[in-house]
């Protein structure tokens, strides 16, 4: 597509830092879907484990249990992406409908998650991670974040090529907020031509982060999607694939003006009047 897609966030968890398990049953999960398709949700990615900071795993039977029942229901209406890092829960996610696993750990957690992936020909999208919920806000040094997670995220494509998936089907992500401070967070949003520049799509999670709510002075998270908005756009501009977020109606007009900008520019410098009758987007006004 020629705009940044936006994916509408379905967690199916009791302990979700962003809606705190209001849709942790399953058919209110899947209404919840429902209602993020019908506000112009591009695919939906649905997790069934928070990875928020001091987050403690489900099991596995858990997950599936969670996961299983909403991705069926939903894979018929819209493309899904499955949010796991277990390799057995993402391969009954794809016999469930799944098109997309987003691997929050980039296969660090579950050594068989790549050749799953790799067998199923589905996308994959591979974030920088250093460790679990449990830890990961003990793992956040760096000296140059932008250089080491780029270096991190080379390692973990050659992973994923080496278990033979194909490269169209590696997405990157920089994992916003895994391991990473605020300023980190910053840093990256401020140097994302370095990961739309590796050759593969990007993924970008920022939707109500902590590095938006210190920003904001500490606002919680259901008030930082105004913020959200305007990372949204500064994704857009930069040629993102898509974005991960909370909240769709707003997302979607965020990007809906950069591609409408975009599309005014390409006419302005092929000499064109957008103004014209016929042309893109004109409505008299």
């Amino acid at each position: 597509m020629s705009r940044t897609l936006v994916m509408g966030v379905v967690n199916v968890t009791p302990d979700s830092f962003s809606d705190g398990g209001r849709w942790f049953n399953a058919d209110a999960a899947v209404a919840h879907g429902i209602t993020l398709i019908e506000q112009g949700a591009d695919l939906l990615d649905i997790g069934g484990e928070s990875t928020r900071p001091g987050a403690t795993r489900p099991t596995q039977d858990e997950e599936l249990r969670r996961v299983l029942p909403v991705v069926r229901e939903l894979a018929t209406r819209i493309p899904v992406s499955v949010d796991t890092m277990r390799a057995e829960v993402a391969r009954q996610s794809i016999e469930a409908g799944a098109r997309i696993i987003n691997d929050v750990s980039g296969g660090l957690a579950d050594p068989n998650m790549h050749r799953v992936v790799a067998h199923a020909g589905v996308d994959y999208v591979c974030q920088h991670w250093r460790g679990h919920g449990a830890v990961m806000n003990q793992l956040s040094t760096y000296r140059d974040v932008v250089a080491e997670v780029t270096a991190d995220l080379e390692l973990r494509i050659e992973a994923c090529l080496a278990a033979g998936m194909v490269a169209d089907r590696v997405i990157v992500d920089p994992g916003l907020g895994f391991a990473k401070t605020a300023e980190h967070d910053w840093t990256i949003l401020a140097n994302l031509e370095r990961f739309t520049g590796m050759g593969h799509r990007v993924l970008i999670g920022a939707s109500r982060k902590r590095f938006l709510g210190h920003l904001l002075e500490g606002r919680e998270p259901a008030g930082r999607d105004a913020a959200t908005a305007a990372v949204s756009v500064i994704c857009a501009q930069q040629g993102v694939w898509a974005v991960r977020t909370h909240e769709v109606c707003g997302q979607r007009d965020a990007v809906a003006v950069v591609e409408r900008l975009t599309q005014a520019r390409r006419w302005s410098s092929a000499g064109l009047d957008s103004t014209e009758p016929g042309s893109p987007g004109t409505d008299g006004d």
